[in-house]
């Protein structure tokens, strides 16, 4: 999926949503289990991560399953967005809840 500015808001506002009214996992394993289960309907990334070898299997892996993967800006908007006080690298949407309009909007 393209990065695009309006790409990038809108993934982070479900990820928001999906943290108060459906479910989320947070951090890079956890965010793998998700894909390799087929639970999760949307990833998001951090591109500020360092080495970059944490983060690379996510686009393939997601891209074979057929889930949008998107790449944010920094980890600290990231783990803002997952209600985290923390930065974090990675985040998988399980649940939508409330979201699940603004996911569909995203796919396409």
């Amino acid at each position: 999926m393209e990065p695009t500015k309006e790409n990038i808001e809108k993934a982070l506002e479900i990820i928001e949503i999906a943290k108060k009214t459906g479910k989320i996992k947070k951090g890079v394993n956890e965010t793998t289990k998700a894909i390799e289960r087929d639970s999760a309907k949307l990833v998001a990334y951090a591109g500020d991560i360092n080495p970059q070898e944490i983060v690379m299997h996510l686009d393939p892996l997601c891209a074979e399953k057929k889930i949008p993967c998107i790449k944010v800006n920094t980890r600290e908007e990231l783990g803002a967005a997952a209600g985290l006080g923390v930065p974090t690298t990675s985040v998988a949407v399980i649940d939508a809840g409330e979201a699940k309009s603004m996911l569909n909007e995203l796919k396409e």
